[in-house]
């Protein structure tokens, strides 16, 4: 089964997997580490692709059996998946319209008066701080992964674009806010 038009859950699985067998679990962990700041996902979320990659013939699941604890599923890219890998790579990606919550809000938030505005500002700049810290934390990994050749530094490229547009997005609302505090006078 082949996706046209754009991201899926199943091309970052393919993508982290091409890398090397991983569980779930291991999954998880590298995407929170790597590129959760603009691909989240959750755990039920992870699991039930990989079923569907699983069943679909793109990805081959092996158990490890281990003592005392449960046993391990690891899962491991396929031909089929490393050729689905490739054909989305290659895809153009043309327009792909994003929906923004926090824009809808500001849209209509007016009519709480300029105190709900100034929250919902204040909340953005909090929130694009923390996002700016959660980078910073990954920023050295992101280093050393650059230095090992060209996949490591587009790995890098994409900590230094979500810290780039969180710190834009700070610096705009905080602007914003200060205009909105200008006029409430």
């Amino acid at each position: 089964m082949s996706y046209k038009g754009g991201m899926s859950l199943r091309h970052a699985i393919l993508g982290f997997l091409a890398h090397c067998p991983m569980t779930g679990y291991d999954l998880k962990r590298h995407m929170a580490r790597s590129v959760s700041h603009f691909w989240p996902a959750d755990q039920a979320q992870i699991y039930r692709t990989l079923s569907g990659l699983v069943a679909d013939g793109l990805v081959a699941v092996e158990t490890e059996e281990q003592t005392a604890k449960p046993n391990r599923q690891v899962h491991s890219i396929r031909p089929e998946g490393l050729a689905e890998l490739d054909r989305w790579l290659a895809e153009p990606i043309g327009i792909t319209p994003s929906r923004e919550p926090f824009l809808m809000r500001l849209f209509f938030v007016g009519r709480l008066g300029a105190g709900g505005v100034r929250a919902l500002l204040a909340a953005r700049i909090a929130e694009a701080e923390a996002l700016l810290s959660a980078l910073d934390e990954v920023r050295a990994e992101a280093q050393q992964a650059a230095e090992t050749g060209l996949e490591g530094r587009l790995r890098l490229a994409t900590q230094e674009n979500g810290a780039a547009h969180a710190r834009a997005e700070r610096d705009w609302a905080a602007a914003l806010l200060n205009e909105i505090g200008e006029q409430d006078g």
